[in-house]
């Protein structure tokens, strides 16, 4: 199947103007020159940044090295021929074919292209959207001009990713914590290639508040900009509180009931109103309270000798309720 598939595209590439020949030869190459351009950018981007995003960036071509080293062992213990010499019947390759030895599967550029997208997702994820389908060109590349099978770069493309993925598990701690090292070594060059870090920039702009922040805060207590109709700014003096008058009984609150309770412990006097036959006090004209006598509050258990049990015939008419015959269901008449 991979033959068949191989002989499909080979032969559409021969059907191609020679300026694709040309620009598939280069770009293969050309392609590669592009991600390590990318991986320099993106380590400058990290020099500012956190620990672990400048850890991912160092680690970016170190983990592709590591992805070839990975192919390349593959190489050594599958040693598949070549398509351009094993396919009978293929089209000529539009590169070189490779010499004998210089084994198929996987294929290397394929392994590197899918080592640097991986790494590139991992330091710099907004440039998934570039490295990635990068990465599927070069692979295909290497089958547009004939010396290599579809499997060989679908395989080299899954190795070198995968080789990128373990080898970053495995080591942005301990490079994280080689980055804190060179970024507190006092060392010229190690600080240059670690870069500041994120703390360095907050703890400028730190300094650069507190030396002018009193100043400021000082200023803005005294003066208010306003803006004036015309768009200009000018100053105004904050305006004072105005002072209220003291209350009238603030020298000792002799007057205040209250203030006398708390004081002296005793109770203020309370109004008892009119007795039994008189005026209200400050009110003549009112005529005397004429009814009868009003009764006294009820005082507890000790007022119920105000009204004694009632000791007569409970059958017979209760003196202050005529109507009621008294029975079974009223045992106090």
């Amino acid at each position: 199947m991979s033959q068949d598939l191989y002989r499909a595209i080979t032969d559409f590439a021969h059907g191609t103007p020679a300026w694709v020949h040309t620009f598939t030869e280069i770009g293969t190459d050309a392609g590669l020159f592009v991600f390590l351009v990318l991986c320099v950018v993106a380590w400058w981007r990290a020099r500012p940044a956190g620990t672990r995003a400048m850890a991912l960036a160092a680690l970016a071509p170190v983990a592709t090295a590591f992805g070839y080293v990975v192919s390349e062992t593959l190489k050594t213990f599958v040693q598949e021929e070549r398509p351009c010499r094993a396919v009978v019947g293929a089209a000529a390759s539009i590169a070189e074919c490779p010499a004998y030895g210089d084994w198929s599967f996987p294929s290397n550029h394929s392994a590197i292209a899918g080592a640097f997208a991986m790494a590139l997702v991992l330091a710099w994820r907004r440039t998934t959207w570039f490295v990635v389908p990068l990465a599927v060109l070069m692979a295909f590349s290497r089958v547009f001009v004939g010396v290599h099978y579809p499997h060989d770069v679908a395989a080299g493309l899954i190795v070198g990713a995968l080789a990128v993925v373990l080898f970053v598990r495995l080591l942005t701690g301990p490079t994280g914590k080689l980055v804190e090292t060179m970024r507190t070594s006092g060392s010229g060059v190690a600080n240059w290639l670690a870069g500041p870090g994120e703390g360095a920039s907050g703890a400028a702009a730190v300094a650069s508040g507190a030396s002018t922040g009193r100043r400021q805060r000082g200023t803005h207590r005294q003066h208010r900009a306003v803006r004036a109709p015309g768009g200009e700014h000018r100053e105004q003096p904050q305006q004072e509180r105005p002072e209220y008058p003291a209350y009238p009984t603030a020298d000792g609150q002799q007057e205040y009931p209250q203030y006398q309770e708390a004081q002296t412990q005793q109770q203020p006097p309370q109004y008892q109103g009119a007795g039994y036959g008189q005026h209200y006090a400050g009110d003549p004209g009112r005529q005397p309270y004429q009814g009868p006598e009003v009764q006294q509050q009820y005082q507890g258990l000790e007022a119920q000798q105000l009204y004694p049990p009632y000791t007569g015939d409970r059958t017979q008419q209760h003196p202050d309720h005529p109507g009621n015959q008294g029975g079974r269901q009223h045992p106090q008449y």
